[in-house]
Formats: structure tokens, sequence, C-alpha cells
């Protein structure tokens, strides 16, 4: 990575910004590392996006930039979640083959998978049936962000590469009472709880389904590991038209299990209550992550430490506001 250019695009977001870390720590000079605000550059903006890489010319490019939202957001907004997911991922691909990028990293996200997906979720499973009607526009963008990497690769002999995180969590994620995904929205609920000595904390559900978490650093470390992978070593797990890479913890939780991990981290110890009668979702979604194992990644942050570590990083945020 010496003397190396990366555009890191989505730099603000949690996934953005934990890759920049890692990057640092790996011995990365900032200086090396280009990024731009919305406000700098609207990635949606095809002739803006031409003249940055015209004028920056990165060596690497990491596209974690994304329209992103919890369900219902997603359903209240699906043209949007469409659009401009499907215009950045093709104005930022094309233009780093343009400039001749050679390597780029995409990435995804789990909701490619069919819904009734077997479990664990192996990459063969991509477009093997419906998609999960809630958040479909947004898969749909994603699906075709891997198709477009794939597309250069075939066609140009482009080194585009693609991961799927599941769910992750960690600093820098969003606590925001309505807008937040599991983890943080019980980080939150918690903590309020805790400060107000409620009795009792109801949680949606049965508390079974059963669901993966993956501690962001774990995720940037696995982007940054796959991007710098030998062509060989890649190449020996992927086939040209499915070249997506899964990345994932290795094993799950019921939403019953991480409550009460939850409860524990923040020191909360009044009950923990299922509401039966809320719906449960997808009974199980368990990413297989044996193709990035076998290249030699794996994760080092379990749930618990990683749960501490965002409570922390929550808590930094309240009181710096």
């Amino acid at each position: 990575m010496k003397n190396k250019k990366i555009y890191v695009a989505g730099h603000r977001g949690m996934v953005g910004r934990a890759i920049i870390r890692v990057l640092l720590d790996q011995g990365v000079e900032l200086s090396q590392i280009v990024t731009r605000t919305h406000s700098e550059l609207d990635l949606i903006d095809q002739s803006a996006v031409e003249g940055f890489f015209a004028s920056e010319r990165p060596d690497q490019v990491y596209l974690a930039a994304a329209k992103v939202g919890g369900i219902h957001a997603n359903n209240t907004f699906p043209a949007e979640f469409i659009y401009e997911n499907l215009m950045v991922q093709a104005n930022v691909i094309h233009a780093a083959h343009r400039h001749n990028v050679q390597q780029l990293l995409f990435l995804g996200s789990s909701c490619i998978y069919p819904k009734l997906v077997p479990q664990p979720m192996a990459e063969t499973a991509l477009l093997t049936g419906p998609l999960e009607p809630t958040n479909e526009p947004y898969a749909i963008a994603k699906i075709a962000g891997i198709k477009i990497c794939e597309s250069y690769n075939r066609q140009y002999g482009r080194d585009y590469r693609s991961v799927m995180p599941t769910n992750l969590y960690g600093p820098g994620d969003n606590y925001h009472p309505e807008n937040s995904h599991v983890v943080p929205a019980l980080i939150r609920r918690f903590h309020e709880a805790k400060v107000s000595a409620a009795p009792e904390v109801t949680i949606w559900g049965s508390g079974s389904p059963r669901r993966e978490f993956l501690y962001v650093e774990d995720m940037a470390k696995a982007s940054v590991f796959v991007m710098n992978l030998a062509p060989e070593v890649y190449q020996e797990q992927v086939q040209p038209q499915l070249s997506l890479i899964n990345v994932g913890f290795g094993s799950d939780v019921t939403i019953a299990e991480l409550a009460q991990t939850v409860a524990r981290v923040i020191g909360y110890q009044g009950r923990i209550v299922f509401d039966a009668t809320k719906p449960d979702g997808t009974p199980r979604k368990l990413m297989d992550s044996s193709r990035l194992l076998a290249m030699g990644w794996k994760p080092s942050v379990d749930l618990e430490q990683g749960l501490a570590l965002a409570y922390e990083d929550m808590q930094h945020g309240m009181r710096g506001q």
C-alpha cells in the first residue's frame, strides 16, 4: 500500500470511518487517503464524479457510500433507495474504470439474498429466489453493484471485488430512536431504562429469531484484507460471475440472548419482557463465510466485547452533544 492513493467513498459512514482507521493502523499515511463530503462531491452527479477522478486519480477505491435505512425508510422511499444507490455505484465504478483504477472494493449487504434462502446463506444463493419485499429496491441496487463490478472485470480485465457484510454494529452507529438497527436500538433503550430506573424493558417479538452480528472494525479489516489479496488467492475462491464474498462472524444468537447481553454490558438489572404479539421477522439470518475464512481472515471481536465498545462510543457521543 506504500505510496498508493486510496479513495474511501462514504468516509463519514460507520464502515467508511472504520476502513480509514484500519488503513492508518496498517501504516497508510493520512496524506494517501482521499475523501470528499457529500457537499464537496455529490456521487449522483456523473460529471462531478468524472471530474473528481480526473483530478485525483486514485489507485484504489473503497465504495462504502450508500443510501441506507431501516425497514420504515426502505418502505417509505423505495424510489430514492433504488435510484440513488444505482447512480452512485454506476458513476463511481465507471469513472474508476475510465481513469484506469485497477482495484476497487464494493460493499454490499446481506439483504441481496432471497427471503427464504437456506441457512447459512452462501454466495451461490444469489438470484435463486424472491427478495424480502420491504427492502427489495435497495437489494436490487446492491445486486446491480456486484454485477457492474463483474462486468468490468469480464470486459476490461479490471480487479473489482465485492464484499457482503452481515449485521454490523460499533463506533459511529446510528442511535436514532426510530431509524436505528437492532443493536444500537437496544443499547439506547437499555441505557435509558438504566438512567430512569425503569422496572422493565419490552422487546418486540418472541425473542426467538436468530441473528448474526459483526463488529465494524472486523468488517473494515476484512475489507482491507480482501482488497489486498493476491489475485491468484482471490480467484481460487471465486468465479468470474459469482465474485462476491460474505463477511460474517460465523455464529448467531437469538434476539433474547442479544437483549440479555446488552443489558449485562450496560448494567441494567430490571426485567426483560418479550411482546410475542409483535412480528418476529425472518426466523434466522446467518452468513456462510467459509470462502473468506479459507483465504485466511477471521473476526477478532466477540459480541460482548464489541457491545461494550459500542456503548462506550454512544456515551462519548452523548457527552459531546
